[in-house]
């Protein structure tokens, strides 16, 4: 059961599973609800946007695998998987490369004004001014939140242009951060030091709204936020009063707050980042390349053929904690 895809078809998918004996049935699931029935007799599911929680879970009768297209895991309750013996995998290092350049993209746009000379440009303004002041990178901070692959990734090309990078992840050992350069640095010194801040935190309860208003508060003035983790990492409401009330000079964003690929129904309207001329947003496609996509979507049909087949899946998230159920 494929829950829902925004890929066009599922041939890609259906290749690979029906070759391990497995039927394909592909849906487009906006509400938890829309999988009620179908979870009772599956084999396993696969799953884009579409939340698959406690409730989807507990009415699976035959449910081996859930496979998700992605990295993040949060919209799958792993713990409800666990509990009924059910395997759930993701899809890991398909697009760090595709996220590190989106992530540097973004914050060399704002920092070098691109989006304000292209504004000015077009109404026939042909001034540098119109987007002074910028600054020069070489000798300013900046600070990456998450050095996991990803994170890493971006500090190697932000190093390029001559910035101090600098890292909070309370996850990582120090000794790891200093091979790629980076020091790692409390989360209020991260604040207090960057010039740029630059968020790939995965989405956990610990990370729900990492960026705050005290957080905005924090920060130098001037400073200018990139995420291209989860869109709830970042309070979307605190982050406007800063764009517009405190000295964040710009943001870029690769997903709003209210992530709108998990919403039945959405507008910008609906949030009023997307009425600042000061900030960037994309439509959750920092992972994308046609290389990436194909890439994720063999990987992920893939682990569900394997366990389906007998075989152990490359990228299993919960293998430990259904071990020590089965002991």
């Amino acid at each position: 059961m494929i829950t829902d895809y925004d890929y066009g078809d599922v041939r890609v998918e259906s290749e690979i599973l029906e070759s391990a004996g497995a039927e394909v049935v592909a849906l487009q699931a906006k509400s938890e609800e829309d999988l009620f029935d179908v979870s009772r007799d599956c084999a396993a599911m696969m799953n884009q946007y579409a939340r698959i929680g406690e409730a989807v879970i507990a009415r699976m009768k035959k449910c081996e695998v859930i496979a998700r297209y992605g990295v993040g895991v949060d919209i799958v309750d792993v713990a409800a998987a666990s509990d009924r013996g059910i395997l759930v995998t993701n899809v890991q290092d398909y697009c760090t490369e595709e996220v590190a350049d989106h992530a540097i993209s973004l914050w060399l746009a704002l920092a070098r004004k691109l989006p304000d000379y292209d504004r000015a440009t077009h109404a026939g303004v042909w001034s540098w001014q119109s987007g002074q002041p910028v600054c020069r990178l070489r000798g300013r901070t900046m600070g990456v939140v998450s050095l996991g692959r990803i994170g890493q990734a971006i500090a190697k090309r932000a190093k390029a242009f001559g910035v101090n990078v600098i890292a909070y992840d309370p996850y990582l050992a120090e000794n790891v951060a200093k091979l790629h350069g980076v020091k790692l640095v409390s989360k209020p010194e991260l604040l207090a030091q960057s010039h740029y801040i630059l968020m790939q935190a995965p989405m956990t309860p610990d990370t729900r709204h990492f960026l705050s208003d005290p957080e905005f508060a924090a920060m130098k003035e001037g400073a200018i936020l990139v995420n291209t983790g989860r869109g709830p990492t970042v309070d979307n409401k605190a982050l406007y009063r800063a764009l517009t009330e405190g000295s964040l000079a710009a943001a870029g964003l690769d997903d709003p707050e209210e992530e709108p690929a998990k919403c039945a129904n959405w507008s910008p309207h609906d949030n009023p980042i997307f009425t600042l001329p000061n900030v960037i947003v994309t439509p959750h496609v920092a992972y994308y390349s046609e290389e990436s996509i194909r890439a994720a979507r063999v990987t992920a049909a893939t682990q569900v053929a394997k366990v389906l087949t007998g075989q152990r899946p490359d990228f299993p998230v919960n293998a430990d904690a259904l071990a020590e159920t089965t002991h």
